[in-house]
């Protein structure tokens, strides 16, 4: 999607030109699942796929935004004057949430805009929609408003939105990897510390490839909200007499060694995908720094694994692709990626099987499941910017 296309786009909607034209990424995560509230390291990249959106200042305090992906939702309009939660302004509380973050921090812009928006990310898909809207409106108010907030304070605003705006208690990982997205770069980020570095997605031969398993989800309906409460009780507990502030702060070891604080079957469960994940996601990033592809594709199917016994959070379909993708010809690893329950799972897979892959796992997974699967190649890209005429 091109300057041009958006453009056309946006003069059927609002009869003029735009002004801009923004484009922000989706995300994927190679490894480092359900470890970002829990003080561990997660791995993500942007990616091509994401979020357009064509652009007008207004000089009055309003604003009008049209999605070409919710087409149903009509024109949405809202004011400056009241950016609360509205649950008929559908996904515009997206911009209205950020607005009114960055409102409460007394940052706050004093005209509105027409917006429309095209997205190429699946809908439901788990690569973070989400995410990329609000970072989307953060590019927005950066370049189109001036604001003076650098990415990783307007990456603290995404997650504020979500925690706060909408009430869903995640973690920082999805707005981080796309507002500071580089292209052919993943980033271990510290999520306790928010330090993070960059690392060469050196993959060779290999390719990342994205399976959808089409499974709609929704987060705020999922069970993502109680497997935090699990993971904070098991905290509590092991606090009881370890100097700790989260699992992120424990090795495989000294977990083993203490679960017995925890003295409940399924917290156990929660706590140890939360502590063994954060450790594999490092040794991932240095097996990657070493160029060790087939470690770090162990790592990823045993990063799945996990995901699947201990933390529960897979599921029939995302289990058929993975399993699948396992047993293909030039296959490293496979692994769910983002919160489970439906969405997307990603493949280290050999470029020159991809074909053969995807039509391979495609037809289990049909036969399986009912209905097809989509395949896309991963390609790692810069976060959120302007696209020039």
């Amino acid at each position: 999607m091109d300057f041009a296309s958006l453009a056309t786009e946006y003069q059927e909607k609002f009869d003029v030109t735009p002004q801009r034209v923004f484009f922000s990424p989706g995300r994927i995560n190679l490894i480092g699942e359900y470890t970002d509230f829990n003080g561990g390291h997660v791995f993500p990249a942007a990616i091509s796929m994401g979020t357009y959106a064509a652009f007008s200042a207004r000089d009055d305090r309003n604003f009008r935004v049209y999605s070409a992906n919710v087409p149903n939702a009509g024109m949405l309009t809202f004011s400056l004057d009241d950016l609360k939660f509205d649950k008929a302004d559908n996904w515009a509380n997206y911009l209205k949430g950020m607005l009114f973050e960055l409102a409460k921090q007394n940052l706050t812009i004093d005209h509105g805009f027409d917006l429309f928006v095209h997205g190429n990310l699946p809908d439901a898909s788990g690569l973070s929609s989400s995410a990329s809207m609000e970072m989307l409106m953060g590019e927005i108010l950066h370049a189109g408003y001036g604001m003076q907030l650098d990415e990783v304070e307007m990456v603290k605003v995404g997650q504020q939105v979500e925690n706060d705006y909408f009430g869903l208690n995640t973690g920082i990982m999805d707005q981080f990897a796309i507002g500071m997205g580089k292209k052919d770069q993943a980033i271990l980020l510290d999520t306790n510390t928010l330090d993070y570095q960059y690392a060469p997605l050196a993959l060779g031969d290999y390719v990342v490839v994205i399976m959808n398993t089409k499974k709609r989800r929704e987060l705020t309906d999922s069970k993502y909200n109680e497997r935090r409460a699990q993971c904070e009780e098991a905290l509590r507990r092991l606090q009881v007499k370890l100097d700790i502030k989260t699992l992120g702060d424990l090795s495989e070891d000294e977990f083993d060694e203490n679960a017995y604080l925890i003295n409940d079957d399924i917290l156990i469960k929660r706590a140890r995908h939360a502590v063994f994940e954060n450790q594999r996601t490092l040794k991932a990033f240095e097996a990657l720094q070493a160029n060790d592809l087939k470690r770090f594709g162990h790592l990823v199917n045993a990063s799945h694994v996990s995901l699947h016994y201990d933390f529960a959070v897979t599921g029939k379909e995302l289990d058929t692709l993975v399993e699948t993708a396992w047993e293909q010809p030039g296959v490293l690893g496979a692994r769910m990626t983002g919160a489970g329950f439906g969405g997307c799972a990603i493949a280290l897979v050999k470029k020159t099987n991809v074909d053969e892959f995807e039509s391979a796992v495609g037809k289990v997974y049909e036969d399986t499941i009912g209905h097809p699967a989509e395949f896309y190649v991963a390609e790692i890209a810069d976060g959120p910017k302007e696209i020039q005429a």
